[in-house]
């Protein structure tokens, strides 16, 4: 079965990649979870579109990766989270919280599926996430959970 990847799998590749995979993990895992879409003829425009819109988001060379690895590590990131008397959040954290709070440091926006949580974050403390930026470079961010 041919498909058009919509977004990353691992070890299978990114948004706009034609892959070609059997028909059961195509039929029943990748397209319900919009993870791919059926490939036709038509499709090769929407190929272009989600390759730019990549582009735009991804780290362009190694070089690149590296420069980004390091402002990350320069930021210090707090996150404000409603906590319990005894530090214990309402819910928990997220990648997409921790992406955010990154951002709103004056960091460079990231992918949220590319940030790593050592564990679930669920109370308040200081923590180490990884975020994976290109397949040889990986940077730590200290985020710091204050009750906010």
């Amino acid at each position: 079965m041919k498909l058009i990847l919509t977004q990353e799998v691992t070890r299978l590749g990114g948004p706009g990649d034609v892959v070609e995979v059997r028909d059961g993990y195509g039929r029943n895992y990748l397209v319900p979870r919009g993870f791919a879409i059926p490939w036709t003829k038509g499709g090769e425009k929407q190929v272009a579109s989600i390759r730019r819109a990549r582009d735009s988001r991804q780290i362009r060379d190694l070089g690149h990766a590296k420069e980004v690895r390091a402002r990350l590590e320069g930021l210090s990131v707090q996150l404000p989270a409603r906590a319990g008397a005894g530090g214990r959040l309402f819910g928990s954290i997220t990648a997409a919280d921790v992406a955010g709070a990154v951002k709103a440091a004056g960091g460079p926006e990231l992918d949220r599926r590319r940030i790593q949580l050592p564990t679930h974050i669920k109370s308040l403390g200081s923590y180490d996430v990884t975020v994976s930026l290109h397949p040889q470079v990986a940077a730590k961010v200290s985020v710091t959970v204050v009750r906010g």
